[in-house]
């Protein structure tokens, strides 16, 4: 019913370039504060990204730049448009909604190497 969930993850090459999908269901997405977030083994779960309900957008200083989240309210959709991929953003990346009652999706895996 209510739930989240990540596509577009695999496998690229330093410098290259992936967008990553959280299509939404059981609730309206665009009514919401979403953001993308990633872990790595052994690390805390940091934020990557964020959007807000009425558009505005903030990044991780290491992502600044290079990343951009963006939605489609028709398909109730939030993505994360990864550009000039580095090594050191090779985690799970998680959808999240809200900041209340939060709502996490299963994570989608990014590797980036040569």
């Amino acid at each position: 019913q209510v739930q989240l969930v990540e596509s577009g993850g695999g496998l690229v090459q330093p410098g290259g370039s992936l967008r990553l999908s959280c299509a939404a269901s059981g609730f309206i997405s665009s009514n919401y504060a979403m953001s993308w977030h990633r872990q790595a083994p052994g690390k805390e779960r940091e934020l990557v990204a964020t959007i807000g309900v009425f558009g505005e957008t903030t990044y991780a200083d290491s992502v600044k730049g290079r990343f951009t989240i963006s939605r489609d309210k028709a398909k109730n959709t939030v993505y994360l448009q990864m550009n000039s991929l580095k090594s050191e953003d090779t985690a799970v990346y998680y959808c999240k909604r809200g900041n209340r009652n939060t709502l996490w999706g299963q994570g989608t895996q990014v590797t980036v190497s040569s």
